[in-house]
């Protein structure tokens, strides 16, 4: 049994793959069939890996393990912030800062600084500057921000990492190999599967497939959280 129906996915717009002529040979098993030369993607098979990467997720989480989702196109940026943060997970949704895992210890002491920024605000502390050194200070907060917001409660690397886009988030995806960090992402008909450990199938430009295939792996997170013993 699935965790989503065809139905769901066709009404989200999910099926709708790039043009084919853009597309990655190694994608063929998941496609479909071509219309009017746009890949149509085959909903059978992103029903099934969206469930075996909800079961995946659900029993990860029951294990306390440790997770954050990356998607930092227009699309996807809000709904990576507001899922990630439904679930306790982390979440980069803006800008991937090379080294955020591969040198975790060095971003790891911004993350801090982030922090620090946050109590002082918080306290009035940089209001009570001089305003030159406040707005300094203040601009700098906000950098830190758009940047690593997502990160303040991580204190070491990911056990699983969600990425919407892995042709968009290469850098990402390459530290995550590196590290072995096993990798669930949606990818659209122009993308390399191989690259990651669960590849969901889906159309990867169009808010409202985003936003149910997000929301559903958050739930599995979600579900097993609850289940804890």
């Amino acid at each position: 049994m699935t965790v989503i129906t065809l139905g769901e996915l066709l009404d989200a717009g999910v099926h709708f793959g790039h043009q084919s002529s853009r597309w990655n040979p190694k994608m063929f098993p998941y496609i479909y069939t071509e219309q009017n030369g746009i890949h149509v993607i085959d909903l059978v098979q992103t029903a099934r890996l969206l469930t075996h990467a909800y079961n995946y997720l659900q029993a990860a989480a029951k294990e306390k393990k440790t997770f954050l989702f990356i998607g930092t196109k227009r699309q996807a940026s809000a709904i990576i912030a507001e899922e990630a943060q439904k679930c306790g997970a982390y979440y980069v949704n803006n800008r991937w800062l090379g080294g955020i895992l591969t040198n975790w210890s060095t971003v790891q002491s911004r993350v801090q600084y982030l922090k620090d920024l946050d109590k002082k605000e918080e306290s009035g502390e940089i209001e009570r500057l001089p305003k030159k050194e406040a707005a300094l200070l203040r601009r700098e907060h906000e950098k830190l921000k758009h940047n690593l917001g997502g990160l303040r409660e991580m204190t070491q690397v990911p056990d699983v990492v969600i990425v919407v886009d892995p042709k968009r988030e290469s850098t990402a995806i390459a530290e995550c190999r590196k590290l072995q960090i096993p990798i669930i992402s949606i990818l659209d008909t122009n993308c390399d599967p191989n690259l990651v450990d669960i590849p969901i199938p889906a159309n990867d430009d169009a808010v409202r497939s985003i936003k149910l295939i997000i929301s559903t792996l958050a739930d599995g997170i979600l579900f097993g959280t609850r289940s804890q013993a």
